[in-house]
């Protein structure tokens, strides 16, 4: 008698890690690794399939706390890893998480260059609008004026656009959610898996410690969702720009903007039909040991 095979359920708990989470209570980061593990279970991504990885901060520490591959980066350099991790396996799907700070600042140079090259990979940045993990300090996004650690008299700075520079890189995918609404954000992180090319999206997320300006209480108020206007098309240029440009009293959720254009993958001739990973070598063992030792 043979025995019927129980069908395979994807399930967030089937990302579970194993080690303890350490995130400050009510921090905003718990949200948003319980939408990342009902995206993945949505899109029915084995744990095996999927690559995580991330810089220095507190939402970078989201790979350690999940059940997947990971590689934990230099601060503001997690970027051209998952470029890399893509180039060599374009089989994975790869997702970068940082945070504001690490995104938008030391990574800026990373993060420009990224929007163009259209690597098919997703980026969620964690933008609480503070450097939370060394105390306080203003990031590239705190609004002009916010008083912080290193800013008593405010922050003298215009506050950086993550999505406007995004749209107007070359980002083929851009969105904005909230971590206040986890349903939100795990259906716009799995259209951002999804999507085939460089994806970004910005979660506006809440810091109960160090920024008592930006709150869940204060955002909700402010965030509306483009899915309930029938008329947005992000696949207007022109459109999706000027909703990027809105904040305030106003601050439009959801998928800003699409485009279609070649990964950089698919463009790379030596990379096109056979990834790196299951190309064959094409020097001597020998070589191949003498320059991994190198290196160790």
């Amino acid at each position: 008698m043979t025995l019927p095979i129980p069908e395979f359920k994807f399930t967030p708990k089937l990302y579970d890690g194993e080690r303890q989470v350490t995130w400050c209570p009510g921090c905003g980061d718990y949200g948003i690794i319980a939408a990342v593990k009902q995206a993945l279970a949505q899109l029915q991504i084995p744990p095996h399939a999927a690559f995580f990885v991330s810089g220095i901060g507190c939402g970078s520490k989201l790979p350690d706390y999940l059940k997947a591959n990971g590689y934990l980066g230099l601060h503001g350099r997690s970027l051209p890893i998952a470029q890399g991790v893509k180039l060599a396996s374009h089989n994975l799907k790869v997702i970068a998480t940082v945070g504001d700070g690490d995104a938008y600042g030391i990574g800026a140079g990373h993060f420009i260059h990224a929007l163009r090259r259209n690597s098919d990979f997703t980026m969620i940045v964690e933008d609480n609008k503070v450097y939370a993990l060394t105390k306080g300090q203003y990031s590239p996004t705190s609004t002009r004026g916010w008083v912080s650690s290193t800013t008593p008299d405010g922050a003298i700075e215009i506050e950086f656009n993550p999505v406007v520079m995004a749209i107007a890189g070359g980002a083929t995918f851009v969105a904005r959610t909230f971590s206040g609404d986890p349903k939100h954000m795990a259906a716009t992180f799995a259209k951002a898996i999804a999507h085939k090319g460089f994806a970004l999206v910005d979660v506006l997320q809440a810091c109960v410690i160090y920024n008592h300006v930006n709150t869940v209480e204060w955002y909700r108020p402010r965030v509306y969702k483009l899915d309930d206007d029938a008329n947005y098309n992000p696949r207007d240029y022109t459109a999706a720009m000027q909703k990027a440009h809105e904040w305030g009293d106003h601050i439009p959720l959801g998928v800003l903007y699409v485009d279609e254009r070649p990964t950089y993958e698919e463009q790379v001739k030596s990379l096109a039909t056979t990834p790196l990973v299951k190309q064959a070598l094409t020097y001597r063992k020998e070589t191949w040991d003498e320059f991994r030792a190198a290196f160790m």
